[in-house]
């Protein structure tokens, strides 16, 4: 079943209704444990890139998954960050990238219907692999924009057997103040100055804080039994519980108190490999009970 990440319905009831983002924090934030499985151990993520990126738009996302079970990244890194979802019913999630598949001439067209995404994923076939679908900034995806990505899984002969995927457009020109935020001034609220992206690509970078979001919400809830709060098929999960959060001090329509490189000018929160630094949000701990932040 798929899983939505409705960052853009969240983001603006947030904006619309002040007293709506005051009423959520008033509430107990506890993702429940539905007894589901989760993923744990080594995976293998393989890239699916539907559309037309550079080479340098690919090693921005590369290097940001290796990262994540690597520890050669002074703190903050990305892997402190990962490290979170360990706390998910015990465990780690070790994520290396696997296969990459450059599908640059639109096989499927440059309308994908939400039926195209499961058979895309369909194109790598593996135990203990998450198969990650990109589309360029000139791909539309069926409700794009409403949402800045999803995860779900395929079905197997068995629960083992499931395969799990994750979809994530690029927004640089279809929808940036929903989906690039806070490198893109907003569609609703305070119209601060967006942050510079740490990569220098807004609508790349943009994707990195999705990419993010979903491979936290897919090792924690993969098969719609894991950890979430609301109903299952619109739950709120361990990073997209803390939409709009990126470090201490945040309220609606600022991102919080974040690093910036000196050189740039641009924000960012977590360093990683390859010199590389990204901008990431937060995640819900199960410990404290609380989003936690890198800064």
């Amino acid at each position: 079943m798929e899983f939505i990440y409705r960052v853009a319905t969240l983001f603006l009831l947030c904006f619309i209704h002040p007293c709506f983002s005051a009423l959520v924090q008033e509430q107990p934030l506890v993702l429940k444990y539905h007894n589901g499985a989760l993923l744990k151990g080594n995976f293998t993520v393989n890239l699916i890139w539907y559309g037309k990126f550079t080479p340098a738009q690919r090693s921005i996302v590369v290097d940001f998954i290796n990262s994540l079970s690597s520890t050669r990244a002074a703190v903050p890194s990305v892997s402190s960050w990962w490290k979170t979802t360990e706390k998910y019913k015990g465990g780690s999630s070790t994520l290396t990238v696997g296969k990459q598949v450059l599908f640059e001439n639109y096989p499927l067209g440059k309308i994908l219907k939400s039926p195209h995404l499961p058979a895309l994923a369909s194109k790598f076939n593996g135990v203990n692999t998450i198969n990650v679908i990109l589309t360029a900034k000139d791909v539309a995806v069926e409700g794009f924009c409403m949402r800045c990505g999803t995860h779900g899984s395929t079905k197997g002969v068995s629960a083992s057997a499931r395969g799990v995927f994750l979809w994530v457009g690029n927004s640089e020109t279809q929808c940036p103040g929903q989906c690039a935020w806070p490198f893109h001034q907003p569609i609703y609220g305070p119209q601060t100055p967006p942050l510079v992206a740490p990569n220098g690509d807004v609508g790349i970078d943009g994707m990195i804080i999705n990419i993010a979001t979903l491979l936290a919400n897919t090792v924690t809830n993969p098969f719609n039994n894991g950890y979430f709060q609301g109903p299952a098929n619109a739950p709120l999960e361990a990073v997209s519980a803390c939409t709009g959060i990126f470090g201490s001090g945040s309220y609606s329509g600022y991102p919080g108190r974040v690093l910036v490189e000196k050189s740039t000018g641009a924000s960012y929160n977590a360093n990683a490999n390859n010199g590389r630094k990204y901008l990431l949000p937060a995640m819900w701990d199960p410990q404290t009970l609380a989003c936690k932040t890198l800064v």
